[in-house]
């Protein structure tokens, strides 16, 4: 598998709304999502989406599990979320940090509903549905905003909710303490 480059902020290509992927069984979209997952696991990330390595497809993976970016994250299987909609939400929304591959250095706090009932295709081309709630609810509403051509810093209230990466690892450090 490779290691993909993810797009920096500025590159026009995460400003794009990301189109729809009609051939599922597509060797070139498998190999994709195998380089995507590769992708978000070497750079600590918990989901990453296609526009993020440059690719306008309306694909992205959520990750989730615990590590040096993300050490309170739940733990499940990388999932591929292949042309992905969210359904329905709650009323209640949560703010919480958030960082991303394509913004490094930053950190922003987020205001995300806290329940998400989504639908997907997986890699395979089964119809999913779920329920999402907390962090992995945050994932896919990050992610799903990459494919409408957002980044976090759109959703930040105030610039006031803004760190850098190095102070708020030294704030989660300080907070285990």
């Amino acid at each position: 598998m490779t290691v993909l480059q993810v797009a920096q902020l500025g590159n026009e290509v995460l400003r794009y709304k990301a189109q729809p992927i009609n051939n599922i069984s597509d060797k070139n979209l498998q190999q994709i999502i195998d380089n995507l997952i590769t992708t978000v696991i070497e750079t600590n990330g918990v989901g990453i989406a296609a526009p993020q390595v440059s690719i306008s497809d309306r694909l992205f993976i959520v990750a989730s599990r615990p590590n040096l970016r993300y050490p309170n994250a739940p733990q499940m299987e990388p999932t591929a979320m292949i042309n992905p909609k969210l359904v329905s939400h709650s009323e209640d929304r949560v703010k919480g940090w958030e960082g991303c591959l394509s913004v490094p250095g930053i950190r922003g706090l987020v205001p995300r509903y806290r329940v998400i009932n989504v639908e997907y295709t997986n890699r395979e081309g089964k119809l999913e549905r779920q329920e999402l709630t907390d962090f992995v609810a945050r994932i896919f509403q990050h992610e799903y905003d990459h494919l409408e051509g957002l980044v976090f810093l759109d959703r930040v209230e105030s610039t006031t909710d803004l760190m850098t990466e190095d102070e708020y690892q030294k704030q989660i450090i300080q907070s285990r303490n």
